[in-house]
């Protein structure tokens, strides 16, 4: 199993409007990305969210790709997730961005793809029908892959047109393209990126016991595709969760305890209503509450059995792992929730990373680098139509990198 980190820009209370506060918190989240690189993480993931005040402060992750990808060496970069809706922006753009981040980090870079979650999000696009956007992922996704391999790539769909040949550059890093994941919230959706062989972003709303099913499907699915989207199949699982893994056992339980932990619920609550809630369906401005009132260490420690939260030692957060080993899960990813300082969040990302991962992942190469490494030939061919003859170089300036022969 891998390990990833989540970054969202979440940024609660006054300092999200206090522009000084706002610029240290994102920062902030970068370092947290770029000190998990030295520390056997392989998977940083960024959301992707507009006018989502506190929840998300990430509107632009690709610009924040950029300067991690700067100052990191091994670690993946995911967009989580990137919204394919042609009212948002034109695909060529995902296409170009995606080519251009894999550049960037030089094959680290994970295209995460998704709907969007929220109607008010949505709405910033003047998107008014979330459900509408599912026919526009459907048709774009498996344009992507197009864009990336064709010359002269051209399109007339339903949902958006390149009206003539247009080469969409660049091209992306090396051999093949990124991973494809998709992101998954009811049943049907893990089946769904199972049978197109790519990966699931999912999100952990309910007991463990009862994802197993979910990602049952999705292998089920995998074993078997209808179609891979890519040139390749990226057969993984992806979970995110909370944790927190401190060497004091006490202070890691306080945290847990206290009520601003469930603060982030309650903004995803707010926002994320194509969604189902979370099982208390506590909604901002409703604060949260603390384990604390409900039924301290005995409540506290069910919500760690049923796998919502992983919380102790790192003797203890290892055994809590291994359950979601268990039920298939291939990736486990936490989010930054806010119930730790950020000195804590930094002690948890070093903690974590050197004494639990090494007892669930040790090859150093990310599953989805193997994948993309034995990526057979192109899905599609290079032309749509053939190249005139007299379409040749003739002269090239000194700077060119191949020489006419070539």
């Amino acid at each position: 199993m891998e390990f990833g980190i989540f970054l969202n820009g979440f940024i609660p209370g006054m300092a999200a409007h206090h522009r000084p506060s706002e610029h240290l918190a994102l920062m902030r989240e970068l370092e947290i990305a770029i000190k998990a690189d030295k520390h056997n993480w392989k998977y940083v993931w960024f959301g992707e969210h507009h006018s989502l005040t506190e929840y998300s402060h990430m509107s632009a992750p690709e610009v924040a790709m950029g300067y991690v990808a700067a100052k990191t060496e091994r670690i993946h970069l995911g967009t989580g997730i990137n919204s394919l809706s042609p009212r948002k922006e034109h695909p060529v753009r995902y296409a170009e961005r995606a080519a251009m981040l894999d550049h960037i980090t030089e094959g680290r870079f994970e295209w995460g793809t998704g709907r969007g979650a929220g109607s008010h999000e949505l709405k910033s696009f003047n998107i008014m029908d979330p459900s509408s956007t599912k026919a526009e992922w459907d048709e774009v996704a498996r344009e992507i892959v197009r864009m990336w391999e064709q010359y002269d790539y051209e399109f007339h769909g339903e949902h958006f047109t390149v009206p003539t040949p247009h080469n969409i550059l660049p091209k992306p890093y090396g051999h093949s393209h990124p991973p494809i994941w998709m992101a998954c919230g009811n049943p049907p959706s893990f089946a769904k990126a199972g049978s197109l062989g790519i990966g699931a972003i999912a999100f952990n709303f309910e007991p463990i016991f009862e994802l197993k099913g979910r990602i049952d499907q999705y292998k089920e699915a995998a074993a078997d595709p209808k179609e891979i989207l890519g040139d390749y199949q990226n057969n993984n699982v992806m979970m995110t969760n909370t944790v927190i893994c401190l060497n004091d056992r006490k202070r890691a339980r306080e945290i847990a305890m206290h009520a601003g932990l469930g603060y982030l619920i309650t903004l995803v609550n707010l926002y994320h209503d194509t969604m189902p809630k979370s099982m208390d369906e506590r909604t901002w401005p409703t604060p949260p509450v603390a384990f604390s009132e409900l039924g301290g260490d005995e409540i506290l420690d069910e919500i760690i059995k049923a796998g919502l939260m992983l919380c102790g030692t790192p003797d203890e957060v290892a055994e809590q792992v291994a359950a979601y080993q268990q039920v298939g899960c291939d990736q486990l990813v936490f989010g930054m929730t806010g119930g730790m300082t950020f000195e804590e969040h930094l002690e948890m990302i070093e903690l974590f990373g050197d004494k639990v991962i090494p007892q669930f992942d040790t090859n150093p190469e990310p599953s989805t680098a193997v994948y993309r490494r034995n990526a057979g030939a192109p899905k599609y061919p290079s032309h749509n139509n053939p190249v005139p003859d007299e379409l040749k170089h003739t002269v090239l300036p000194p700077s060119a990198i191949l020489p006419l022969e070539s």
